[in-house]
């Protein structure tokens, strides 16, 4: 069982850097922040768990069942991520490719401590057994220095894949596209280096300011780091309605608003980048139609286009009325794991795009969330994200796009090191 009290917070952002500095005591944080996007679908403006009371962690093998019992079980809230590689779970896959990081397939953990943000009212919701630190909790968070820590020294990034191998890749896939074997791919490359570390937080709270995300996040697992200025929605469950809000088609920003906003015109009007993105809406009105009511999958818009501080966006929603037979996790588990980041045909794609990327994705394009103790959830898509093992000093980033018929093998490369920009600022 859990206790609240309400606080009236009056410098926010101030606060939840504070908050987020005294978190860094505990083993497990998980911090999600919209940056104060106005999002019609979500419930909280900002909500962070630390201090794990239970946890699973586990590979991909029988994985959605394991969380499953774990959710049902534990009917509390749990926060925690899934993997792209849970692919192998649902489907006769295999990842089989490089993994410098060494992340667990699946975590979540029961947290002893959440805080709630919404406008300007935090509810710091704890369990009955620490719910005699309510006031000296704040009262510390309250008196939490904001310092600039010293900038770790500078990081040498490497390309796992060369712009000459991209190239010839990208022509590969072609070669499928044009043969049948598929008809949308998202490859992805990996930036790295090794024998490097950096203050995590540090870095969070540079990639955030020059972001501004909507579905941002820090999350801390020992010594494993997410640092996240993830744009996209992954899939959202509210009693029995799902949304899901995929991301296809991006455009540069410009501080020149004449030459922005024809950026924005231009993305708008691109027949290859609708073509991508109403691909993948169709998938996902499939993916979502396998536990839904009969007839209630609806698009409720096709292609609309969202400016975020680097990048401009095309993003659909889809939306769907759950069957009363399935379960959340159900839900979850034939869905995963999102189109965006696969392609379609699904199975197809997901084979050929193993073959030919280099590194295995593992938390890169999995996705980040949290359920409440009802069944509800809400996970992001792990893109625009760093990733960092402490213990084995190995930081990761990768990049992607979608690859369909019209692509023009030079413009995904392009596409590519927009969307790196930010990681490779931040770490520089």
């Amino acid at each position: 069982m859990r206790t609240s009290v309400y606080k009236q917070i009056h410098n926010l952002k101030q606060f939840k850097e504070q908050l987020l500095i005294w978190s860094q005591q505990y083993q497990e944080v998980s911090y999600l922040d919209s940056n104060e996007h106005k999002d019609s679908y979500s419930k909280y403006d900002c909500i962070v768990a630390v201090d794990g009371i239970t946890a699973i962690k586990t590979d991909y093998h029988n994985a959605f069942e394991d969380l499953k019992q774990y959710q049902q079980t534990t009917k509390d809230w749990i926060f925690g991520f899934l993997s792209y590689d849970l692919k192998n779970d649902v489907e006769d896959l295999h990842s089989n490719n490089y993994d410098g990081l060494e992340f667990p397939d699946l975590f979540f953990f029961q947290p002893k401590k959440i805080f709630i943000f919404k406008e300007d009212t935090l509810e710091m919701r704890y369990l009955n057994m620490c719910d005699d630190e309510f006031e000296s909790d704040f009262t510390e968070i309250l008196n939490t220095n904001i310092f600039k820590e010293a900038a770790t020294a500078p990081v040498t990034i490497q390309a796992r894949i060369s712009k000459k191998d991209y190239l010839d890749k990208v022509g590969k896939l072609l070669e499928h596209i044009h043969r049948g074997d598929c008809y949308e791919a998202n490859f992805c490359m990996e930036f790295y280096a090794e024998n490097s570390t950096i203050n995590p937080l540090e870095k969070y709270f540079k990639l955030n300011e020059i972001s501004k995300a909507p579905f941002a996040v820090y999350f801390k697992n020992q010594s494993h780091f997410l640092l996240s200025a993830s744009p996209e929605r992954y899939l959202k469950k509210e009693a029995e309605v799902l949304v899901s809000q995929p991301i296809k088609g991006t455009s540069r920003r410009y501080d020149d608003a004449v030459k922005d906003e024809e950026s924005k015109l231009a993305l708008a009007t691109d027949p290859k980048e609708r073509a991508e993105n109403i691909m993948i809406t169709d998938l996902v009105r499939n993916d979502l139609s396998h536990t839904a009511q009969k007839g209630a999958v609806q698009v409720t818009e096709l292609c609309g286009l969202y400016s975020f501080l680097q990048v401009h966006q095309m993003i659909s929603t889809i939306t769907s009325k759950i069957d009363a037979q399935y379960s959340a996790i159900d839900t979850l588990k034939t869905t995963f794991p999102m189109g965006s980041m696969t392609g379609a045909p699904k199975v197809s794609v997901m084979k050929i795009i193993e073959d030919l990327e280099e590194t295995k994705r593992g938390l890169y394009s999995g996705a980040v969330g949290y359920f409440t103790p009802e069944g509800d959830y809400d996970f992001n898509v792990v893109i625009r994200s760093i990733l960092y093992n402490q213990k084995k000093k190995y930081i990761s980033f990768s990049v992607g796009s979608a690859i369909t018929a019209r692509s023009n093998p030079e413009m995904e490369y392009q596409e590519c090191m927009l969307k790196a920009k930010a990681m490779r600022e931040v770490l520089a």
